[in-house]
């Protein structure tokens, strides 16, 4: 499999063809706000075009945000490390 999982200073990331903005679960209504706490797997260029343009990145499990902090500091987004799974396993 071709994907890296190598943090970086933004986020950590994923490369995945198969994962697009339509498909992914979004964050419902009332969400207690837990997302704050994780590091969340993200596109490496979304990863980059923050890094260079300041702009908003979408995790896999549907959180948006720019990123600010180092992602090593907090446990993986159980969310995203499901669904990373899933695409793993169906590669």
């Amino acid at each position: 499999m071709a994907t890296d999982l190598a943090t970086s200073p933004t986020a950590l990331s994923v490369e995945s063809s198969s994962v697009e903005g339509d498909t992914l679960t979004r964050p419902t209504p009332g969400d207690t706000g837990d997302h704050d706490r994780f590091a969340h797997y993200v596109r490496k260029s979304d990863i980059a075009s923050s890094a260079v343009l300041g702009h908003e990145v979408v995790a896999l499990c549907g959180k948006k945000w720019v990123p600010t902090r180092l992602p090593d500091d907090y446990p993986v987004c159980p969310d995203c490390k499901k669904i990373y799974d899933q695409l793993k396993n169906a590669e």
